[in-house]
């Protein structure tokens, strides 16, 4: 009796667990087309996203056209007297918050954007939103650089970089990566050379960019030509690499590539309490310590890395 009990009760069991098991497998069927659909669903939903975002932001009012031949954007219209850019949803391009040269007046030259220091390999992020216009290479200039529109009206250029990791005309959201650091084309050494363009006007970055604390100024910077001098020049001294307050502003046409370019911040310089060295096929830590009057230890030391590692060409190194 107890024996045919207990073989009634497994057959119970096993009927439950087949029941379980079917209507688990019922479920999953249902879903199978639901998660499908979500899918399709946030897939349609970002790209309205991006739509809002173009129609909502100065872009596509600002630019006539959009293409992938030339660098610098040469508006039909000019530069308007007042614009207000959205700042907000932003992404640093790079963690490293060390300026190593400014905007503006450099070696004879105009240095139209800032120049931040970061290392081979380090990843170089998109600021804003925005679609890419022009990835390329220029040996005597930007080496391996990225240029791309954002719906905010701004174009950001990304420059010296050792890898493209986007494509022309692909659309990248804020934070996206989009290549790696480097010492390419026109470079002393491993640094991101980075650009803030209105309709082909290099505005000096640190108007919107706080690379020292890693955050930009506000909600929004509002240009206005009138005011722009004397903003780009405070600017500098506030968030600059060590500027200086004796310099003039002024808007005048510069002699590389005939772009329009804002002009308001003193002689470039380099943070003299921190130096770069760039190693080379066969250097050590011994003949490095020697050629820049320092000891391996304190080399070791300002680098936080041990008497043992193994230098590759083309790593950059801290001195004083």
């Amino acid at each position: 009796m107890r024996i045919k009990t207990l073989k009634n009760t497994l057959i119970l069991a096993v009927m439950a667990l087949t029941s379980t098991s079917m209507q688990a497998q019922d479920l999953l069927a249902r879903q199978a087309p639901v998660d499908k659909k979500m899918k399709k669903v946030d897939s349609v939903a970002l790209n309205r996203l991006i739509y809002q975002e173009m129609l909502d932001n100065p872009a596509s009012d600002l630019y006539d056209e959009f293409d992938n031949i030339s660098t610098h954007y040469r508006a039909n219209t000019p530069l308007p007297d007042e614009a207000t850019i959205d700042l907000r949803g932003f992404c640093m391009p790079t963690p490293s918050r060390l300026i190593t040269s400014n905007f503006g007046a450099r070696w004879g030259r105009q240095h139209k954007g800032l120049d931040i220091k970061v290392y081979i390999g380090d990843t170089i992020r998109a600021a804003f939103s925005g679609k890419v216009r022009v990835v390329r290479y220029e040996a005597k200039g930007y080496g391996k650089y990225v240029v791309i529109r954002h719906y905010n009206g701004l174009e950001t250029y990304y420059g010296h970089m050792s890898k493209q990791l986007v494509t022309e005309n692909q659309e990248v959201r804020a934070g996206d990566p989009i290549g790696l650091g480097g010492n390419t084309g026109r470079s002393t050494g491993s640094h991101l050379h980075f650009e803030t363009r209105l309709c082909g006007v290099a505005l000096n970055p640190a108007l919107m960019f706080d690379f020292r604390n890693q955050d930009v100024t506000g909600d929004f910077y509002t240009f206005k030509r009138s005011k722009y001098a004397a903003e780009s020049a405070q600017a500098t001294l506030l968030r600059g690499a060590n500027a200086s307050s004796n310099s003039v502003g002024r808007l005048e046409t510069d002699a590389d590539d005939d772009t329009e370019m804002a002009i308001a911040a003193p002689e470039a310089s380099f943070a003299p309490e921190v130096h770069f060295h760039k190693v080379k096929k066969g250097e050590t830590l011994q003949s490095i310590a020697k050629k820049r009057g320092m000891t391996v230890d304190a080399l070791c030391k300002l680098n936080r890395i041990g008497k043992n590692i193994r230098l590759m060409p083309g790593q950059i190194l801290k001195y004083n």
